[in-house]
């Protein structure tokens, strides 16, 4: 473990964890200052890598959150040499690499908590050990279909999925991203995967081959709390609504943020994580704060 220093108080230790099938992923755990509070996971989305969340950990951390960020395999500091050749499916995310998040992150004497945004909305559900996390907070999930979105988005994704996609996966052997301007390149399988999902309505929940996925994420109890932004184009409130139905075994609750009326400025699918939505991140550690009034419990669920 290699502890250095980061902006203000807090103090964020790289280390190396070992996914549950062993794959070996380069984290960054942010250690809370003060009365520790709770444990905290950032979730990331799809080919985001975990610096774009280093913000939000060192204001957790500040806020008595002991925080964990993660690369997922293939992505940021956990990509091998090269993704051509490099085999992996998309779920591999969640049930490997942030199952071991959880693992590591478990502590019986305080609550853990996760925030997730775009894929980690997703991936709660099709944790093993889910029931460890006492509350999560969600941002920007959404189902990925493209009728969801408005209508230039709409075109923008077909485009991708059906002319630029393929053309750089066939020239590469990956989704090579980063030729499209478009941030980090991603492994064949979680193209594949991607997009087979993204035709249907309600994501893979749609898919006759993902049938079994229903009922794990109808054995989640964890209490979570959907936020997303009315000017996301990728998953505005109608896509959001739609996969998180799937959640029907917990009493989610969802919020609409319009950031012109809150001053945010604009947010879309990625900013969230900018440091002018500290707002958001206040209420979603608040909200978190509430879990703490009574005895916890893992997995208790809740009307909040």
């Amino acid at each position: 473990m290699d502890g250095t220093p980061t902006p203000g108080t807090t103090t964020a230790e790289r280390l190396t964890l070992a996914a549950r099938d062993g794959y070996p992923l380069t984290a960054q755990r942010y250690v809370a200052v003060g009365a520790l509070r709770g444990h905290l996971i950032v979730a990331g989305a799809t080919g985001v890598p975990q610096r774009f969340y280093r913000s939000f950990a060192q204001y957790a951390a500040a806020q008595g959150y002991t925080t964990l960020t993660v690369d997922y395999r293939g992505v940021g500091l956990s990509r091998p040499g090269t993704l051509k050749g490099f085999r992996m499916n998309y779920l591999d995310w969640a049930h490997h690499d942030l199952a071991a998040a959880v693992d590591l992150m478990s502590d019986s004497a305080v609550p853990l908590f996760m925030v997730g945004h775009s894929f980690g909305g997703h991936a709660f559900g099709l944790l093993p050990n889910h029931a460890r996390v006492a509350r999560f907070y969600a941002f920007a999930a959404g189902a990925g279909w493209h009728g969801w979105m408005p209508r230039a988005e709409r075109a923008r994704v077909l485009l991708l999925w059906h002319v630029l996609g393929p053309l750089v996966v066939r020239a590469h052997g990956y989704l090579a991203w980063s030729r499209l301007g478009m941030g980090e390149d991603l492994p064949l399988g979680v193209y594949r995967d991607w997009k087979r999902w993204c035709r249907f309505p309600r994501y893979f929940f749609d898919d006759p081959a993902m049938a079994h996925v229903a009922a794990q994420f109808a054995k989640v109890t964890t209490p979570i709390t959907a936020a997303t932004a009315i000017d996301d184009r990728w998953a505005p409130p109608a896509s959001r609504d739609a996969f998180m139905a799937g959640y029907r075994g917990t009493p989610w609750r969802a919020v609409d943020i319009d950031p012109v009326q809150r001053g945010l400025g604009a947010i879309g699918h990625m900013g969230y994580f900018r440091p002018q939505a500290e707002p958001l991140w206040r209420e979603a550690l608040a909200w978190f704060g509430e879990h703490e009034g009574g005895p916890f419990t893992v997995g208790t669920t809740s009307s909040s």
